[in-house]
């Protein structure tokens, strides 16, 4: 199956070796579209595990394995990447089947050689 990461690579070549712990996400954009695909197909515990372990304590892992499950994760636009930050929109259709756009400027930290989500700031 292709990636939901949409990175055109097949999910075995992609973000399957991250999501398995075979490997670690090298960029901070590698995680954010492992991220992305741990939503799409989904992995709550990936989520929580590249989640900074000091910003654990304002997610749930129950929360994030359904927000995947709940809606129907369709494209992943990179708009802008640096070392750390990521400008993303997220395109999914909600459980009402609506046409929904998540657009975030996220920030990433790499702690020991492993790269974790630190936060996001929403944009309109």
């Amino acid at each position: 199956m292709n990636c939901p990461c949409c990175s055109g690579n097949l999910y075995e070549n992609c973000c399957k070796p991250f999501h398995s712990g075979e490997q670690q996400a090298p960029t901070a954009e590698a995680l954010m579209r492992s991220r992305f695909s741990a939503f799409a197909i989904p992995n709550g515990e990936y989520l929580m595990e590249t989640t900074l372990p000091t910003k654990r304590k304002f997610h749930n892992k129950k929360d994030l394995q359904e927000w995947g499950e709940i809606n129907e994760w369709t494209k992943l636009e990179i708009l802008k990447s640096t070392l750390n930050q990521v400008e993303f929109k997220a395109y999914y259709n909600d459980e009402n089947g609506k046409p929904q756009i998540h657009h975030e400027h996220s920030f990433f930290k790499n702690l020991n050689g492993r790269w974790y989500y630190v936060s996001g700031k929403f944009i309109d």
